[in-house]
């Protein structure tokens, strides 16, 4: 077993993405960081390393554990990282989301107020 692997065939591997190519787009669009750092695709992770995932507006962190070359089962990439990601805030806490009705138009300048006010900015 090898060492180091890409980090975009780790992220495929232990099923973070569906497709390699979808672990290398999130990597260019800077969803990805290796401790603490924005990585290219080919960057070689180790045993050990905290990769950052950022998905649907979430962070996901993952400790390395093993070195995958392939896609496995769930169970044995589960058991390649070590999933250290914080709870997701309570329900309560979340902002709710704004949404308009269909062919309302444009937000007038008092309700882009109403909509920045519930939603913390300024």
């Amino acid at each position: 077993m090898s060492e180091s692997v890409r980090i975009d065939v780790w992220l495929w591997a232990v099923r973070v993405y569906k497709t390699r190519s979808a672990a290398t787009t999130a990597i260019r669009g800077g969803h990805v960081r290796v401790n603490g750092d924005h990585v290219k695709a080919a960057y070689a992770v180790k045993v050990g390393d905290e990769v950052r995932v950022r998905i649907n507006g979430f962070d996901r962190i993952l400790g390395v554990r093993g070195m995958l070359q392939k896609r496995v089962s769930a169970p044995l990439a589960a058991a390649a990282y070590e999933d250290r990601t914080p709870p997701p805030p309570p329900r309560e806490f979340v902002a709710p989301i704004v949404t308009r009705d269909r062919g309302a138009g444009r937000p007038t300048k008092r309700e882009r107020r109403e909509i920045d006010k519930l939603l913390g900015r300024g």
